[in-house]
Formats: C-alpha cells, structure tokens, sequence
C-alpha cells in the first residue's frame, strides 16, 4: 500500500509527465473534434457500407386471377332491385304515383285497389313518403308508407310481394317527437292567423279548448290579439306525421294576458291538465259558451219576443249557429231530462254538483245514446244547433241556473279547482321555467310581463 506522501508524489510526477491540465484537456479536445470535421469535409468515407452494395432478396408470388367468366354469368342469373322514393303530389292517382315509382306491375295495382289496407295508398295526402323497391322489370316487391291523419296514431303500412300474389300489413308507428314554437296575431279569426303561422288545425283547436272558459272566439277576438303556442311535432324518418299536445299557450285578448301550461305529475298518480303559470288550474266548473264558434245573438235582458211581439224577459243567452253545429255540456253533471218540451223544442237539462243547473234549447238533435241519468262531462258533446219550438232560425238557447232561478251565465264568476302546492308545485315551477324561456325567444319584449305573472 502506498502512504499518503507517495501518492501525492506520484501525482506530481504525471503531471510533469504528461503536462496534462484541465485547460489543456479542453484544448485538446477542441483540436480532435476540429480535425475530425476538416477529414469529412475532405470527402472521408463513412464507416458503413453503400446501400448499393448489399443484396438483393426478390420474393415472387403466383395470384390466381379472377375468373371474369364466372362473374358475369352469376351476376346475368342475380335478379337486380331498385330502391325509390316519392312524395304524393296534388291530384296524384294511384297509376301516377306508381309510374313516378317506377312501378310497372298490373297486379300489384289490382292489389292496392281492391284490399282494405292497402287502399290506403289511394288516400294519402299530398306530401306524404311513399317508398318502393322493384325488380329490373318493374314488378313490385314491396311498397311502405306511413299512414295518419294529424289525429289518430300514426301507423306504417307495409304492402309486399308473396310468390305470386300480395299481402298488406299495418303495424303501429315508433316516432320520433319533436317541439315546435309558433306565435301570430289576429287580423280576421284565430284559423286565418294560426294558418298563416303555419300552425295545424289541431293545434289551433286545443288552443281554442284551453281558453274557453275565459275567452269566447267567436266574440271576444280583436284586431291585434296576439298568441304564443308551443306543441309536439310527432316525425318519422325526417317526415313529419301529426302534430300532438299544446305543452303551453299564451294568448293577449283585449290587453289581457292568458298563459296555459300542461304539467302531469307521475310523482302524484294524477292525470295532466292545464295550468295557469301561476299553479292555478285552468279547468273552471263551467264553460263560458257551449258552442267552439258562434256569435251571441240575444243576451240576458229584457226584449221583445221574435214570436209573440211581447216584451218579456230572456232568461237565456241565444248564440247564433249552423244547423249541425256541436253543443257540449258546460259542465260535469249528470242529464236531467233530455225531449221535446214545449217552446224550447228539444231541449236537454243537466243537473251539476249544489244548486247548479244548464238548459239547452231548440236542439235539431241530441247525441247518439244521450238519455236521462246519464252522466257527462265538461265538453261532452250531446247534441247539435237546430231550430225546433218557438225559433225563427237555427242557434242555441242556453240557460244557467242556480237553485231553479235562470243567471247571466256571462257574467257570473265560475270557480276553478285547487292550485298546486308543495312538492307538485315546485315541479310545475321547473316546467313553467323552461315554457318562459320559450316565449321569450318568441317575443322577448313581453318577458317582464311574464316573469310578473308567474310570481
């Protein structure tokens, strides 16, 4: 072992040796890494070997080729079908509509005439999707199409080819639902502003059903009432089938504001219904008129007898009517009479809950299976305007009556049912939130206005 006096000797010693410092390591360094450059740029071969130089491995594979011959006589024995598809147009006939098809195929024509379902196609209306696929020839294979009518469930129905005859199938429609949001104002009726709003008919209806008990339309409409509406759209595969429930209303009659919303509760187990943005229900114990569109004719007052010429007391509100036109029952009661008597012609009485009474008069008809202890309910149609008894033209008489004693049924404040409350209201306020949103996308001027009303 060395001490620790020879090992620092020995160090000196290399040091003098080799003259070897940090500073000169550095330096020596620099000059090799230097000299290196200077031999690349001189043109030094690299260290490995030219691509060029190295072998070369060639692989051969045999392809069988395709058989042409093969293919062309398998594709002559395939028979070849093709897909279509068309809207009805205005005055389409089925030989039309099937030529647009590509269809040419007697029996299949003969088929759809002459079976109950699929004589269908003959009644589709303009616009509707009809889809086909044929052969080369083309014999149909098969035919689909969606029936409804914006009222009843939509179906599909499904026409194909059996060997040599056809069968018909209509199954019903899984569709897709949609919301529309649609506003307009009145400048002649609600069906002139709903129509150019593009509203459907049936929407417009259960507009007029839902306000009934606070707006007469056929007397109370303005020049400039104004409405909001939003409602299902019912679709399938990108066609629109029907229109489905109002999910909330606004109507502007007068200045006056009325909004409707429908709330169901399955938290409850109670059925849905239309409520104020308030909680309130709109459903009151009476209708304010019998009849969806009339005009009142004679009020509750003391006039001169179209008949007699005498001055007496009208104990009714006479609203003027087509013959046919629907009568409903203004409330939920039970029938009391349901006959002829005397001036009234035939006439129906319902007795409600209490004291409370309707009369309805000079009836050209009564519903099919209306008698007397038959239970109805508000908006159930029970007979039709006519002229009978002591009438000089067709239009309802309607009486109200508490305890026996004939009132102005428009001017007589109707009860509603109980508001919400607790956990249903706060789930209606949820609902009520999102139709404000709706409306104020519609007309965002008014949004203040209804912010109050909510409160």
């Amino acid at each position: 072992m060395f001490s620790r006096d020879k090992l620092i000797d020995l160090g000196a010693r290399g040091k003098a040796l080799f003259g070897v410092t940090r500073k000169s390591r550095v330096v020596s360094y620099s000059a090799l890494f230097l000299a290196l450059c200077a031999f690349g740029a001189a043109g030094v071969a690299p260290m490995a070997p030219d691509a060029a130089d190295l072998p070369v491995k060639t692989v051969a594979l045999e392809l069988a080729l395709p058989d042409l011959q093969s293919q062309i006589a398998a594709q002559a024995e395939s028979t070849a079908y093709y897909v279509r598809e068309e809207k009805v147009r205005p005055g389409d006939s089925l030989a039309t509509l099937l030529k647009r098809l590509g269809v040419d195929d007697a029996a299949a024509a003969e088929f759809i005439k002459n079976d109950h379902a699929a004589y269908q196609v003959l009644q589709l209306k303009p616009g509707k999707q009809v889809q086909v696929q044929t052969d080369a020839d083309g014999e149909l294979q098969w035919l689909r199409t969606t029936l409804g009518n914006g009222r009843d469930a939509a179906s599909n129905l499904l026409i194909e080819r059996d060997g040599a005859h056809f069968k018909a199938k209509q199954t019903p429609a899984a569709l897709e639902q949609r919301v529309e949001m649609r506003s307009g104002e009145i400048r002649s009726s609600l069906f002139a502003a709903t129509d150019q709003a593009l509203i459907p008919d049936n929407v417009a209806l259960q507009i007029v059903e839902m306000f009934s008990t606070d707006i007469d339309f056929a007397s109370d409409l303005r020049r400039g009432d104004r409405f909001n509406v939003v409602y299902e759209t019912l679709w399938q595969n990108g066609e629109y089938v029907r229109a489905g429930r109002v999910l909330a209303a606004e109507f502007v009659n007068g200045g006056r504001s009325y909004q409707a919303v429908w709330f169901e509760d399955p938290a409850s187990g109670q059925g849905g219904g239309y409520f104020g943005f308030d909680g309130k229900s709109l459903k009151k114990a009476f209708l304010k008129s019998p009849l969806e569109f009339s005009r009142i004719s004679s009020g509750f007052s003391m006039r001169k007898h179209p008949i007699s010429g005498k001055w007496k007391a009208h104990k009714g509100v006479d609203f003027a009517a087509v013959t046919g036109t629907p009568i409903r029952a203004a409330a939920d009661g039970v029938v009391h009479f349901a006959g002829v008597q005397g001036g009234y012609g035939n006439v129906v009485e319902i007795k409600h809950w209490s004291n409370y009474s309707t009369a309805y008069a000079h009836m050209s008809r009564f519903a099919s299976g209306l008698r007397k202890g038959m239970k109805v309910s508000q908006g159930q149609l029970i007979g039709y305007v006519g002229s009978t008894g002591w009438s000089t033209g067709p239009h309802l008489h309607y009486e109200f009556r508490v305890s026996n004693e004939a009132r102005d049924p428009l001017k007589v404040d109707m009860p509603t049912a109980q508001p919400l409350a607790g956990g249903q209201l706060q789930r209606f306020r949820g609902v009520t939130s999102d139709m404000l949103h709706r409306f104020a996308l519609l007309n965002p001027q008014d949004q203040n206005t209804r912010l109050a009303s909510a409160k």
